[in-house]
């Protein structure tokens, strides 16, 4: 499975077969690849996943044409990690890139649009970057600084100019990508990385749909509540909405005698707004602040008056996010290259909408570690529908690379999707996930962890400045509410899952075992 049945020398047999038959064969490779990444945009946000919350039309045609994948994961719960996983194929511990706090990563390491570009495919990625270092390995790229700007961003070039364009971030990244894909070279096959900001903190809107779910009130996890017993992590992390949601930047109560931490940033960030479009702006808040800071809510009151701002604002954002996968869509069927190419849309990890009482990612619960990805497969792949197994973002890179007809390199982790593609269900199809999240003390200050998943059980061990494990049962617990490691009748699986974690360890080259001289920089 790792090597693919095809080499260059098929791709150019088939490169030449393309460009001379003209429209007689357009259906057969090589294959275009468009990835749509998204950043926090988790799965109970898209209606083909969950209808409970918002209608995500155009990504529902991805997923009503081609397949979604039911059992998503990532391999690191965090924006910059996520990436370098992505890119690389392999798991933290290889890769290097551990956190978006200490870790620039590695330029000069392989990845897979170094190896596309070697076998003659045009590169680019456009967007959200945040891996401390510029791209290499593209054709094209022009990306945002750190973590970007929804309103008037600026962009970094590939001729290291920082340039600020005017307009919502989204919609930029977007036509900046389309006009990529429309200049290219019409006789060699392509690949484009569309990474967009959005669905990250702060949720600022687009201007066109401030007023949109203002009349939504949106259905309360049953774990909001969640009074973390049993659980020592959670309890001490700092990503509570009551508690830890900051009343300006996060839900837009902007009030000049009021004085918050991120005040200044959330300033900076409206500040790039036009006069004209911040009066806009202004506006649609001005009630909603008004008669907060009227009622001025406390304790549960305030707890739910924030989850709802929360939601509203995060939904404004996927509204704008859906709109423009559907240009993309819709650009692709309009040129003639719908056929012909993959179109991936995934998120760098999911996220809390509210579960647990909290907002952000990072924890090994299902929440973020299960992340949403779903296919629009060119044709020649016949696969619809579902596709049940279990599958890490370690498996794009060797996907993409076997799609385009290049061997995948033996030192990446990831398995090629390709067979699911086709149908097949592969008896050696891995039955365990392993996850390692490092940064830690950081923000929202969760644990240091690592873990094994299976399809019916999850085994956790939070380290560094404590030693809890963690155990629980998918098929009774799917809210990862009741621990049940150390209790009466769990021994043997618990040892079946420390054995298989120690092996997934050795396997990615990542042997962390607690101790207490094992201190934060220890795994680096």
């Amino acid at each position: 499975m790792k090597k693919s049945q095809a080499n260059i020398l098929y791709w150019l047999a088939t490169m030449a077969a393309f460009t001379s038959c003209g429209s007689k064969d357009k259906s057969q490779g090589p294959y275009n690849i468009v990835y749509i990444m998204t950043d926090d945009h988790t799965a109970q946000m898209m209606s083909c996943y969950d209808k409970r919350y918002v209608s995500t039309p155009n990504l529902d045609r991805i997923a009503r044409d081609g397949v979604r994948f039911t059992n998503s994961f990532v391999a690191n719960s965090l924006s910059g990690p996520s990436r370098a996983c992505m890119l690389t194929g392999k798991h933290s511990s290889e890769n290097r890139f551990f956190d978006n706090s200490t870790c620039v990563f590695d330029a000069a390491q392989q990845t897979f649009p170094k190896l596309l570009q070697k076998a003659g495919y045009q590169t680019a990625v456009v967007g959200k970057w945040h891996l401390g270092s510029l791209p290499t390995g593209f054709d094209y790229w022009e990306v945002i600084p750190g973590q970007g700007d929804y309103y008037n961003p600026s962009f970094i070039t590939m001729q290291q100019d920082t340039i600020v364009e005017r307009g919502y971030l989204t919609n930029i990244i977007t036509d900046k990508s389309l006009e990529w894909i429309d200049k290219r070279d019409k006789q060699r096959p392509f690949c484009i990385l569309i990474h967009h900001k959005a669905v990250h903190r702060n949720w600022l809107p687009e201007l066109k749909y401030l007023n949109e779910y203002e009349d939504t009130t949106f259905p309360m996890p049953d774990t909001f509540y969640d009074d973390y017993e049993g659980r020592v992590a959670a309890a001490e992390q700092e990503m509570h909405i009551l508690e830890d949601m900051d009343i300006i930047y996060d839900t837009k109560m902007l009030k000049d005698d009021v004085e918050t931490h991120y005040k200044g940033a959330y300033l900076s960030f409206i500040g790039r707004l036009t006069p004209e479009e911040r009066a806009q702006y202004d506006e649609a808040y001005a009630p909603i602040i008004k008669e907060f800071y009227e009622k001025q809510p406390q304790g549960k009151e305030l707890a739910e008056w924030k989850y709802q701002r929360y939601m509203r604002d995060y939904a404004k954002v996927v509204k704008s996010l859906d709109d423009n996968v559907g240009r993309v869509l819709d650009y692709l069927k309009e040129q003639g290259l719908d056929k012909n190419t993959l179109v991936v849309y995934t998120s760098d990890q999911g996220f809390y909408m509210g579960e647990h009482g909290w907002f952000d990612k990072r924890f090994m619960y299902e929440e973020s570690m299960r992340t949403p990805l779903i296919m629009d497969l060119p044709e020649g792949f016949d696969r619809k529908g579902d596709i049940v197994e279990m599958v890490q973002n370690i498996d794009y890179a060797p996907t993409f690379l076997e799609l385009a007809g290049v061997d995948v390199p033996d030192d990446m982790h990831g398995e090629s999707l390709v067979p699911l593609f086709k149908g097949e269900s592969p008896k050696d199809w891995r039955s365990s996930l392993y996850y390692h999240f490092y940064e830690y003390p950081a923000e929202h200050m969760v644990k240091r962890h690592y873990g094994v998943r299976t399809d019916r059980y999850k085994l956790i061990h939070f380290y560094n400045d404590i030693d809890e494990w963690e155990l629980y049962d998918l098929q009774s617990d799917p809210q990862e509410l009741n621990n049940l490691y150390g209790k009466e009748g769990y021994d043997e699986i618990t040892k079946e899952l420390r054995a298989e974690l120690n092996r997934l360890q050795e396997q990615y080259k990542d042997p962390t075992r607690f101790s207490p001289a094992n201190d934060r920089d220890a795994a680096r």
